[in-house]
């Protein structure tokens, strides 16, 4: 049986692939991510390809400069060809929850200006429906705490994201993260309007068409999922 980070390994290098030479890439966050920018990394050494990335958080953009990466922000191009990053959730409509990493609102910016979408996950990932992976919600820090009351009126079991030492979690835009224990969401689509329209939020986590393309590392190797 093949280790959780072999199957990331898997979607990673397999995704790679989908990065043509002369592409202006957006690159995702998190530990398949790094697959994949270690991929990348070896197609630029071994077979000379040439591409940009736009990364969805810092952490990104110190790895892929330290492969050699020609980095630049999502101010600094016209348009991106295609975006690969990975999913904390993703439905049989290959709709997803993301944010574990905390870039979910870097990430959906890129995303929505890219010509097209993949993501990237081992078979964990695939659930029948969203929710049981808490959502992240990326809040302003100022009044974060009348919002968190609002949210658990609402029975959405709120909580504030924190670091191992403690102190609340920021985000490369230093807002805080909150995370909604939900279990199951029935209406992602109304859920994701009501978030989006609560004065002191950011962003959130819910990810709806957005993706075409999902590619799965499973014990018989890499599937690809398109919509």
């Amino acid at each position: 049986m093949k280790t959780q980070d072999e199957l990331k390994k898997i979607a990673g290098y397999r995704a790679a692939e989908l990065v043509d030479d002369g592409m202006i890439v957006g690159l995702g966050t998190g530990t398949t991510v790094r697959y994949l920018l270690d991929a990348l990394g070896e197609r630029m050494k071994n077979e000379g390809v040439h591409f940009t990335g736009v990364p969805t958080s810092k952490r990104t953009a110190d790895y892929g400069s330290k492969l050699g990466m020609t980095i630049k922000s999502l101010d600094e191009v016209d348009q991106i060809d295609i975006t690969i990053d990975g999913a904390d959730e993703i439905d049989p409509q290959l709709n997803g929850i993301k944010g574990g990493g905390g870039a979910q609102t870097w990430e959906k910016l890129v995303a929505v200006n890219s010509k097209q979408c993949a993501w990237i996950v081992d078979e964990s990932k695939l659930v029948d429906q969203l929710g049981k992976f808490p959502l992240p919600v990326e809040v302003l820090a100022y009044g974060h705490h009348q919002l968190v009351k609002r949210l658990a009126d609402l029975g959405y079991k709120p909580t504030v994201r924190q670091t191992a030492d403690g102190e609340n979690y920021k985000t490369d835009e230093g807002n805080l993260i909150v995370d909604l224990h939900l279990d199951r969401i029935q209406a992602p689509y109304d859920l994701a309007d009501q978030l989006s329209n609560m004065t002191g939020v950011v962003e959130h986590g819910l990810f709806l068409d957005m993706t075409q393309t999902v590619v799965v590392g499973t014990q018989d190797g890499a599937v690809v999922k398109t919509k």
